[in-house]
């Protein structure tokens, strides 16, 4: 088993985040896990990404190749295309239908959009909206790691108790929010024909 994830997002959005809950479930799962990551300019609205290569066996490498990554989870779209190339055959691109404009010259959602929609094996959900029908605004990103969960090689449940471990601190409502998030997630993805 293995699978190799890019996580691509700006500033804020919560990539490390869904890192640490993908990261803690693989360690859960007694899986090889390595991780690097870029933060851009280190503030809100720098682009940030973050390689993630999970295994069954060693992991000798924590940079993803070109053209071989399994998944790319876009927080939002433009990051999102911006690692495409990285991406395999029979990849997925997962990502956030709204944009994170942060620069004045930003590409038309729709162009972004029909970009991505060019990969056969593609997957847009709109979590920013999903995030604010469970009045946790901050929890889009979670809900993106729920749609990407469908093609991550880790159990479900496995997801769910690196939430618990990740957010337990901030106490159980804040899990019981990121717990759902996820799920509707998942449920979108699954609902999503392209």
């Amino acid at each position: 088993m293995k699978t190799d994830i890019i996580l691509a997002g700006v500033g804020g959005q919560g990539i490390l985040s869904i890192a640490a809950v993908i990261g803690t479930a693989a360690l859960l799962d007694n899986l090889q896990i390595k991780q690097s990551e870029v933060h851009g300019m280190s503030q809100r609205g720098g682009a940030v990404q973050s390689h993630l290569r999970i295994s069954d066996t060693i992991v000798y490498s924590d940079i993803i190749a070109v053209g071989t990554a399994d998944i790319i989870i876009g927080v939002e779209p433009m990051e999102a295309i911006r690692y495409m190339p990285f991406l395999s055959g029979n990849g997925w691109v997962v990502t956030n239908s709204k944009p994170f404009i942060n620069i004045t010259n930003y590409p038309e959602s729709e162009l972004l959009l029909d970009e991505i929609k060019k990969i056969p094996n593609h997957i847009i959900i709109e979590a920013d909206d999903i995030a604010k029908e469970l009045q946790s605004p901050k929890s889009s990103n979670i809900v993106m790691l729920g749609a990407a969960s469908l093609h991550i090689k880790i159990p479900f449940e496995s997801l769910e108790n690196g939430i618990k471990s990740i957010f337990g601190r901030k106490g159980p409502e804040i899990v019981a929010i990121n717990l759902e998030a996820l799920r509707r997630g998942r449920k979108a993805a699954q609902a999503y024909t392209r």
